[in-house]
């Protein structure tokens, strides 16, 4: 058996319709996640904020994001996501979500952005909220240094004037994949749920390199206090 699935794997992985199959399934598992956690008192009013602040530019860390899709409020959003095949699922279900996403990243260190669509994905980004969309991205590098923002979130919101706003969701009941580098948390059902936004970032447009660091510093500390608030509130510590 263990040696048919590995001759299996690989077509199967390549497969559009099993892709698609699995896309499904995960979008399922997570609405079903959503709806069987009570949400915890003291939750952001999540349609208040985007009301003042769209369209705006939302911020969350890598292996903490996977139910943002869900408890957003109605409205256009447009996502991010990394154009290696590993995220290609991310692509797929966040689009069962109606998100427009855009393939794209900054890479990591020493790595030409241009080779990893950043400078196109920046394009289209800006483009994107000055169509009136909300924009999605993960803050931090991927397999960077964790829960420390990169200077691609913070171009964009210099380059469209629009504020960042920190984003994190926390339910009471979780798994922590250790051994991944962002120590990915798997949201599980039948506990509470806790969304928290941070006060919203500006970048102004003639932010300068030592502007643009302070903005990535501030943003990575603010989005750092919100994680931990959702955390708290989910597990009842207020």
């Amino acid at each position: 058996m263990k040696s048919v699935w590995q001759r299996i794997r690989k077509p199967l992985a390549e497969s559009a319709g099993v892709k698609n199959l699995l896309a499904s399934a995960i979008a399922g598992t997570l609405r079903f996640v959503v709806r069987s956690n009570r949400r915890a008192e003291g939750s952001a009013d999540l349609p208040k904020v985007l009301k003042e602040n769209a369209p705006a530019i939302y911020a969350l860390w890598h292996g903490q994001h996977l139910l943002a899709p869900v408890v957003a409020p109605q409205g256009r959003y447009t996502a991010l996501v990394s154009r290696s095949a590993d995220a290609e699922l991310n692509a797929l279900v966040a689009a069962k979500f109606g998100v427009e996403v855009i393939r794209g990243s900054g890479g990591r260190e020493g790595v030409d952005p241009r080779k990893k669509g950043g400078v196109r994905a920046l394009i289209q980004l800006k483009r994107a909220v000055t169509d009136g969309s909300n924009v999605v991205m993960i803050a931090d590098i991927p397999h960077g240094v964790p829960r420390s923002a990169g200077l691609g979130i913070i171009t964009l919101a210099r380059l469209t004037g629009r504020p960042i706003v920190p984003f994190a969701v926390a339910t009471s009941k979780r798994k922590v994949l250790e051994r991944s580098w962002d120590k990915t948390t798997i949201n599980l059902p039948f506990g509470r749920l806790a969304v928290i936004t941070g006060e919203p970032i500006h970048v102004p447009a003639d932010a300068d390199d030592t502007a643009m660091e302070t903005a990535r510093r501030t943003l990575t500390d603010a989005l750092n206090e919100s994680t931990l608030r959702a955390y708290n509130l989910a597990d009842g510590n207020r």
